[in-house]
């Protein structure tokens, strides 16, 4: 039973271009879902139309664009303001990239939590997408020993672009020199659930069992099949992983009922409300 009882609920989605999502009826699941701080991911939009686009999703929203014109974008929403924000994960090499924005909010308890909107290149071996995808990663690990002394409780939430396990793409056997389940880039995850103690909310939620998976492709029947991937994370630190409740992939009901090919990850966190 999925309980709606008071929970602070944090949701993460790759919206696949945020007005084409808005215009296959985004809006009608934002309605229904109650989320208090809503992260996205490939925005693809600048700054002035995304913020007009996602005026309706909440009264506060936080968008880091990519140089790039029609590509990544990230962004933050939520009801209540944040007490401040940041563009970039600490190698300026990504600071125009659209790929990671930090949101502070304040709780009623005084505690602070940091909630971070990340999307990771999709890469492609042997080029320099794949060369940048790995220096993201790099930076990223030293950006997480950072935040954990930063704030109370912090997660990063997106589309990392990695499925860590072989649970955690339905055809993993197809995919092991493939972009996005190479064994070097799987070794990152288990750096950051490892050596540098961040969780992997969703899995500790679900347990050990095949997906529940975030993505899959618009082509063929992979959708009607669950032939797809878990790429959609919510990493957290120790003392926030603790207070996660329940966890929940919003999968449409049917395939022409999707407005992006990922599906929103949905988990509650036993925490006091945000302090407006």
């Amino acid at each position: 039973m999925w309980d709606d009882g008071a929970m602070l609920r944090i949701v993460n989605v790759n919206v696949n271009g945020i007005r084409a999502a808005m215009r296959k009826n985004m809006q009608e699941w934002a309605d229904g879902r109650g989320c208090d701080i809503l992260t996205l991911q490939e925005v693809r939009a600048q700054n002035d139309i995304a913020y007009e686009v996602m005026a309706p999703l909440g009264e506060h929203a936080y968008s880091a664009d990519a140089e790039a014109k029609g590509r990544a974008g990230v962004a933050v929403v939520s009801d209540v303001p944040a007490v401040a924000t940041r563009i970039g994960n600490g190698d300026s090499y990504f600071d125009l990239a659209g790929r990671w924005l930090e949101a502070d909010y304040q709780l009623e308890d005084g505690s602070l939590l940091t909630v971070v909107s990340a999307y990771v290149h999709s890469g492609e071996v042997g080029t320099p997408k794949q060369d940048d995808k790995y220096r993201f990663m790099d930076q990223m690990k030293i950006r997480m020993d950072q935040l954990k002394q930063h704030a109370d409780y912090a997660v990063i939430t997106g589309d990392l672009n990695v499925g860590h396990t072989e649970l955690d793409i339905k055809n993993w056997k197809g995919n092991v020199k493939k972009a996005g389940f190479l064994p070097e880039e799987r070794a990152y995850f288990d750096e950051f659930f490892g050596s540098l103690g961040w969780v992997d909310v969703h899995r500790k939620l679900s347990g050990e069992m095949d997906g529940p998976y975030t993505w899959w492709s618009m082509r063929g029947k992979a959708f009607d099949n669950d032939t797809g991937w878990r790429i959609d994370y919510q990493m957290a630190t120790p003392e926030l992983a603790e207070k996660a409740v329940q966890a929940q992939v919003d999968k449409a009901a049917a395939y022409d009922l999707r407005w992006s090919d990922h599906a929103p990850l949905v988990i509650d966190y036993d925490l006091p409300a945000l302090k407006g």
